[in-house]
This record gives structure tokens, C-alpha cells and sequence, in this order.
């Protein structure tokens, strides 16, 4: 009976379509445009590209932190949507809001106060240091209306609403693209700020986002439009259950981050050049990867749904549903991407030879990874998170970075000082690992939890 109902499922598609679709428009919109930023950029020099890509990694870190808190949250607001249980949706907002703002409060401090620091982590050439200070100290400004723009964004897609964010992110994108046309080369008659004008636009379109989503909620009258007694009204029992969940995804993000930042650091202690090239590559990454941020956040949502509606075996065939989408979708994009490199990197005809030979071989890399990263993706974040499996998930990925990425980047870069395309080939060599644990542990069921 469940088999037919899969076979002929025009719900699970059309709530596929219905979720994934915006999500992953959205991501393409903003990767696309992060691009052209960096196309923008590029302009100034592989100095200058560099300053924004050591800078950025304290976005970076900030970013994954947020995304553990507000994944996680979307965890509950998803099961709760099943049961449409709107005033606890609303608590797990509230709570939500003060973790992720006062993370955002921390990140700002460091990037206004503390700028030369942060540099000093990520790159050991003094120019690039210099660009990169005045880079963070304006960007900083901007970190917590990224916290509450997060916050609203993912839980209200775990009630389905993905329209109204994905076109507040566009505008926001929008904005951001053509302040830096303005600011960067200083056209419209305004003096020319290279990467302080970059802060200041994305400063400006960061307000913008948070102003505009938080208007919409209440304006359209949302449900998760609470007064500020029903977002706060949150006893200890209520925030114990909410962090014995969402605790292990932030600290899984966290860990998972200050691997990556450690790869950055090998990055920058292998050159300019090296620096440069993952800055290029990890922007034109994200654009291949739209899809299965948008198919990841869809199955979360979608399975989440399911189970708090106690639809549990449903739920799980679902699962595997997504698994065979996910497969025969990033085969094509693997091909897609080996087979475009050349032209995605040409592009960039400002930056050195050297760095658009080493952006190529580094792309033909991750095209080969891509079948494996993609289905961690789903399984991770898509389907295990949606039924509160967070401590497994957050060992794995610990396990995949620290005793796998980490040590290889390390005896690689600094050690065996091969080229970058091989110490990239070695960090992403984690992923089959994470593969594996990840395939065994949806097909035991034991992730199949009811939350609420």
C-alpha cells in the first residue's frame, strides 16, 4: 500500500518542487551574485581577492554557526508545523533569536575590535592583512542582522513558507551587487572605496534583508507574528528540550567550521596565489551546489513534517526516495562542472595565470567529489536532522574533519608542500568516509524520531 502511494506520490513531488525549487533559487541567486562580487573584486587584484577571502572567514565561521542554530531549530518548528502547533513555534523562535544574536554580538566584537588578529590566522602577507582590517571592521556591523535574518528564514521554512525570504534574499542580493558597482570602482560620481565599499554594500543589504523579513512576518500576518511575550514565553523544561536537540548541531557546525578555518590557514601559509584560488573556487562551488541546498532543506521540511505527524514509515520511504534523486542529480552536475571548468575560470581574466590554471584543476577535483558531498549533504542535513539524530550527525562530521580533512591538509600543504589540486583532492577524501557511517545509519532507522 505505502509502495503505491510512493510510486504514485504527486504530493511528495509537488511539495518537493514547492520547497526545494525557491530555496535552491535563492541559493543560485546569491551564489551567482557572491561571484559576481568576487568578479567585481578581482578587478582590484589577487591582494585585494585574498584581503576579502581571509576577512570572509569569520563570516564563514559566524555562518555555519548560525546555520547549526537555525538548522536546528528548523528541526522543531518542522515536526510542529506537522501537528500545527503554532504557539510552540513561536518559542523556539524566541530562543532561537537570543543564541543566534548573541553569537552574532560575539563575531562583531572580534571583526570591529579585533581585525588585525583575524588576519593574522589566515594569512601572513602584510597587504593582504591591511585590505582585509579594513574590510572587518565595517563588515562586522552587519553580523547581527544576519543572525535575525537566519532565525525567521529557517523556521519559516519549516512551516513551508519559502517564497516570501527567497524574494527578500533577491532584493537584498540585488541591492548588494549594485552598491558594489557604486562603491567599489566609485561610478555615479562617488570616490572609489575598492574593498571598503564591498563591506559597505553588503553592511547595507544585510540591514536591508532583516528589515524587510521581519516587516513581511508582521505585516502579512504570518503565524509565527507573536507578540514579544509569546516569543519569551520559554520555561527551563521547554529550552532543555529545545538544546538537547539543537546543541549538538551547533556545536557539529562549530567544530565543523574551525576545520575548515584550518584548512584556511594551510591556505594561506601555501601563498597568495593558493589563497586567492580557494577564495575564486569555493564562490563558484557554491553555485554547483544550489540544488542540493535546496533539496537538502526540502527533505528536512518535507520528513520533518511526516514524522511529527507521527507518518513515520512514510517518512522513511521518503527518505530513500531522495537518495535516488540526489545520485542521478549529482552525476550530471559532476559532469557539468568537469566539463565547464575551463570556460567558469577564464572569466576571471584579471587574476594570474597561475591562479586561473590552479582555479581549474581545483574544480575538476570537486567535480569528482561531488556525488559523494552532495548525498553527505542530504543525509546530514535532509534527512537524519529531521528526526533529531544531531549527536550522530555531529560525530560524524567531527570525525570526517578532525581525523580525516585536518591531518591531510596539514601533511600535505605544509609537509609534503604538494600543489593545491592534490591537498584539495586530500581534504574532500573525508567524504567517503562521512558517506558510509551516514548510508548505514539512515537505513537502521534509529534517526526516526517524533520530537514533539
Amino acid at each position: 500500500m505505502v509502495n503505491s502511494i510512493i510510486k504514485n506520490d504527486k504530493k511528495f513531488y509537488s511539495k518537493l518542487f514547492a520547497i526545494g525549487l525557491p530555496i535552491a533559487f535563492q541559493n543560485l541567486i546569491t551564489s551567482a551574485l557572491n561571484m559576481i562580487d568576487v568578479f567585481m573584486i578581482s578587478s582590484l587584484g589577487v591582494t585585494a581577492v585574498a584581503a576579502v577571502g581571509g576577512a570572509n572567514k569569520l563570516y564563514f565561521l559566524l555562518n555555519l554557526f548560525l546555520f547549526g542554530t537555525s538548522s536546528g531549530t528548523g528541526i522543531f518548528s518542522a515536526q510542529y508545523w506537522g501537528k500545527k502547533d503554532v504557539k510552540n513555534i513561536k518559542r523556539i523562535l524566541g530562543i532561537c533569536l537570543i543564541i543566534s544574536v548573541s553569537g552574532g554580538a560575539l563575531f562583531s566584537i572580534a571583526a570591529i575590535f579585533f581585525p588585525n588578529f583575524i588576519m593574522h590566522i589566515f594569512s601572513t602577507d602584510k597587504e593582504v592583512i591591511i585590505e582585509g582590517v579594513k574590510y572587518l571592521r565595517i563588515i562586522g556591523f552587519s553580523y547581527c542582522f544576519t543572525a535575525i535574518s537566519f532565525a525567521y528564514i529557517f523556521v519559516l521554512r519549516g512551516m513551508n513558507q519559502v517564497k516570501i525570504p527567497m524574494i527578500i534574499t533577491v532584493i537584498s542580493i540585488c541591492i548588494n551587487t549594485f552598491l558594489n558597482w557604486v562603491l567599489i570602482y566609485g561610478n555615479l560620481g562617488v570616490e572609489p572605496l575598492g574593498v571598503k565599499g564591498a563591506a559597505i554594500a553588503t553592511l547595507i543589504a544585510r540591514t536591508v534583508e532583516c528589515s524587510l523579513l521581519i516587516t513581511s512576518v508582521y505585516v502579512l500576518k504570518l503565524p509565527i507574528a507573536g507578540k514579544v511575550k509569546e516569543l519569551f514565553d520559554i520555561s527551563k523544561s521547554f529550552v532543555s528540550k529545545y538544546l538537547y536537540t539543537v546543541a549538538p548541531v551547533m556545536c557539529n557546525e562549530i567544530m565543523w567550521s574551525l576545520g575548515v578555518a584550518t584548512y584556511s590557514f594551510v591556505y594561506g601559509r601555501m601563498g597568495e596565489d593558493v589563497m586567492a584560488t580557494m577564495t575564486l573556487n569555493q564562490t563558484i562551488e557554491q553555485l554547483f551546489m544550489v540544488l542540493f541546498f535546496g533539496m537538502s532543506s526540502a527533505c528536512a521540511v518535507i520528513l520533518g513534517n511526516e514524522i511529527g505527524n507521527n507518518k513515520i514509515e512514510r517518512a522513511f520511504k521518503y527518505s530513500k526516495k531522495f537518495i535516488k534523486i540526489t545520485v542521478i542529480t549529482a552525476v550530471c552536475i559532476s559532469l557539468l562542472i568537469i566539463g565547464t571548468s575551463g570556460f567558469v575560470v577564464s572569466l576571471f581574466d584579471d587574476l594570474t595565470d597561475v591562479v586561473r590554471y590552479n582555479s581549474r584543476l581545483c574544480l575538476i577535483v570537486f567535480g569528482l567529489f561531488v556525488p559523494f558531498k552532495s548525498l553527505n549533504l542530504i543525509l546530514v542535513v535532509g534527512v537524519l536532522r529531521s528526526g533529531g539524530d544531531t549527536r550522530f550527525t555531529m560525530l560524524l562530521d567531527m570525525g570526517g574533519v578532525w581525523l580525516i580533512g585536518v591531518p591531510l591538509a596539514f601533511i600535505s600543504g605544509l609537509a609534503l608542500k604538494l600543489d593545491i589540486q592534490f591537498v584539495y583532492a586530500c581534504i574532500l577524501s573525508e567524504e567517503f568516509f562521512k558517506m558510509t557511517f551516514a548510508l548505514k545509519r539512515m537505513y537502521s532507522k534509529k534517526w526516526l524520531n517524533n520530537l514533539v
